[in-house]
């Protein structure tokens, strides 16, 4: 839990209600939690800026104790659909219109809020991934080896379950690891690694979506010429770099009023240097 915040219940469909934590008050910003976490990797930055803003920050459907449907078709874990959860559920907050921040998936989850409801979606902050299109399109050869998870977790139903199932603690270790952990309390990576455990069905299929369904929707926006009307941050490592493409470039095409910056901290930046992501976010809620 979030020292100081208030864990809710909050319907965001039909079938599905994601654990929340509340707190603060002022004007609203929802933060989305990324891979392999919980709302629990916001702890720093939002209790920060729940001195003058109510901060949300969910559990992603499929992930840690929110609601974790079966995927019954492509549709289920979309991010389209996930977006459609967030919007949702500030409502059900009483909250109409919001800023909202996403850190690798629930950043794919922010940026199709902001592409399907601009109206809901006052200003956008984005951690450390690249629109789903672009991803696959910058990931070739060996150097996309380090994006292993991607394609294991496209394949059909099945297979991919049932080896991460077989070996989960090594294998979203291995990320929490990897990807520059030593801002994760051991604690902290014990509660990462018991939710994945618990949810490995549902984070697949999160995964399968952006190699099908999300593709073919961020291909759409693209044709359509649709792109984030909202302020919007971006901020990453430096993989454009090492994979040879212009990560300002990409993300001006989707988002006009831009203000990019590249960190030399490691992916889990939020935990490593959340003063650093603070100063981000308030800078973007004063744009």
């Amino acid at each position: 839990m979030i020292p100081g915040f208030d864990q809710l219940r909050v319907p965001a469909d039909a079938d599905v209600a994601l654990n929340v934590a509340v707190g603060g008050s002022g004007s609203p910003i929802v933060l989305l939690h990324g891979f392999p976490q919980t709302q629990l990797m916001w702890r720093h930055v939002a209790a920060d800026l729940a001195v003058d803003h109510t901060v949300i920050c969910p559990d992603l459907r499929g992930y840690g104790a929110s609601d974790k449907p079966a995927a019954r078709d492509a549709d289920t874990y979309s991010k389209r659909t996930m977006a459609a959860d967030i919007v949702a559920m500030a409502r059900a907050l009483g909250h109409e219109r919001f800023a909202l921040a996403g850190h690798d998936r629930g950043a794919l989850v922010a940026i199709r809020a902001g592409l399907d409801h601009p109206d809901s979606i006052a200003r956008l902050a984005i951690l450390d991934v690249l629109p789903t299109l672009d991803m696959w399109d910058v990931l070739h050869g060996v150097n996309a080896a380090v994006a292993f998870h991607l394609y294991l977790m496209a394949q059909p139903p099945g297979l991919p379950e049932r080896m991460i199932a077989a070996t989960a603690d090594e294998f979203f270790g291995s990320f929490l690891d990897g990807w520059g952990g030593e801002g994760i309390p051991e604690e902290v990576r014990a509660e990462y690694l018991a939710a994945s455990r618990a949810a490995v069905p549902s984070i697949v299929a999160d995964y399968r979506a952006s190699a099908g369904i999300d593709v073919e929707h961020d291909r759409a926006d693209r044709a359509a010429g649709r792109r984030l009307a909202m302020p919007v941050t971006v901020v990453q490592q430096d993989w454009g770099a090492a994979l040879g493409y212009d990560a300002v470039a990409l993300w001006r095409a989707w988002a006009p009023d831009l203000v990019h910056r590249t960190t030399t901290a490691g992916h889990f930046m939020a935990e490593q240097a959340p003063a650093e992501i603070v100063k981000d976010l308030r800078d973007l809620l004063n744009r």
